[in-house]
């Protein structure tokens, strides 16, 4: 199971990161704080990453998501992305799935669905497989609670499964219960010293994540 954190700059947190084997999460904001251009490490270095579609910052915030804003990060950093989160609606339910599955065609390579507070299996089932995967967002009591269902249609459909806003050692616990292979946060991103303990979590769940032929 990867473990994701959201991207920083500071130097230190970074080389924790780095050290423990994790991977950075990009997203409009942090893309813009680093110049538009793919991340690296304190000493140059490539460092691996996915890219976000900043839905939830801007939901946090109160301000409209900007699809030309999200367009351009794609077309500056996609294509060295591990995969790319469709936009969706935070909470938003059937209209979210309506709004992901349109840019399916527009967005090449692997890409994350964003299941989200009013969403079955059901309805997400037709779209997962292949290059598809899934992205558990939504609120947190609606995530933790649905958590083993998504588990399931992930293993079911031979998914990726991702869970996002993961920052204590028992929700990387539940994360792997449920078979994620991989879960963002940003404690470790904060918090150079949370790094270690996160990490001992990440590697005692990865021993139950089920084999997936996306290689990262």
């Amino acid at each position: 199971m990867a473990g994701y954190a959201t991207y920083t700059g500071t130097r230190r947190n970074r080389d924790a990161l780095r050290g423990a084997g994790w991977r950075l999460l990009m997203t409009p904001d942090t893309l813009y704080r680093n110049g538009n251009r793919a991340p690296v490490w304190t000493d140059g270095a490539p460092a691996p990453y996915a890219l976000d579609n900043g839905a939830w910052g801007c939901f946090t915030r109160g301000v409209p998501w900007d699809p030309g804003r999200f367009r351009a990060c794609v077309e500056a950093v996609g294509a060295g992305a591990d995969w790319t989160v469709l936009p969706d609606v935070v909470a938003g339910g059937l209209a979210s799935l309506a709004l992901s599955v349109s840019w399916l065609a527009e967005l090449p390579g692997r890409v994350l669905l964003p299941v989200q507070d009013g969403m079955r299996p059901a309805d997400v089932r037709p779209y997962i497989g292949g290059r598809v995967g899934l992205f558990v967002g939504g609120s947190t009591a609606w995530k933790l609670s649905t958590l083993r269902a998504w588990g399931r249609l992930a293993r079911e459909a031979h998914a990726w499964l991702h869970v996002g806003r993961v920052n204590t050692a028992r929700r990387i616990g539940l994360c792997g219960d449920a078979g994620a292979h991989s879960f963002d946060g940003t404690s470790a991103s904060r918090f150079a010293a949370s790094v270690p303990l996160l990490e001992a979590a990440r590697r005692r769940c990865t021993l139950f994540t089920w084999e997936h032929s996306w290689d990262l």
